[in-house]
């Protein structure tokens, strides 16, 4: 384990958030599609159902998938801006079945900014880790997904929205025969 078990969890909602919108997909077309997101990832706490709070969040998923691959400093930026639009106060919390973890936003406060908080908090974790290499895009030429990195040798290349790895590696297993015949 590269963060702590919240850290990591926050993490791949991240990659899930940023990459409903990858390689020209919507994938939060509806706010039948966030319930869907939200109840995959296990995400907690009040809701409005409403059109604002959907497009809120995919204002949400374009910040983060900016600063994903951005470098250490824009990333910065852009972490204490959420917490900063957030009010963010971390607390230790326990719920749902999980032990004690960090939320720095009140269960009732606005859907989008518990999820920038939550993300901006575990992106906090990768800069001050000094792990900002672990977060990458899919190596595929056809692809632009987000790649979170947790392998212990950092050979993660490739992301989980489709076959991508799988058409990597049939394509050098062509090509290696094809030189060798």
């Amino acid at each position: 384990m590269v963060f702590a078990p919240d850290t990591e969890v926050a993490l791949r909602t991240v990659v899930n958030l940023v990459n409903s919108a990858a390689n020209g997909r919507e994938g939060l077309g509806s706010v039948t599609d966030l319930d869907a997101f939200l109840a995959a990832e296990g995400f907690s706490g009040g809701r409005t159902r409403d059109a604002g709070e959907l497009e809120s969040v995919r204002q949400l998923r374009a910040v983060l998938a900016a600063a994903w691959t951005a470098g250490e400093d824009a990333a910065v930026e852009t972490v204490n801006r959420v917490l900063r639009d957030a009010r963010a106060l971390p607390q230790l919390v326990k719920h749902d079945g999980w032990d004690w973890h960090l939320h720095a936003t009140a269960p009732e406060a606005p859907l989008a900014d518990r999820m920038g908080t939550e993300a901006a908090m575990a992106l906090a974790d990768v800069i001050r880790s000094k792990e900002m290499d672990r977060l990458r895009t899919c190596e595929s030429e056809d692809c632009n997904a987000a790649v979170l990195d947790l392998s212990r040798n950092r050979s993660r290349r490739y992301c989980d929205t489709g076959n991508c790895a799988n058409r990597a590696h049939v394509a050098a297993y062509r090509a290696r025969q094809a030189a060798a015949g």
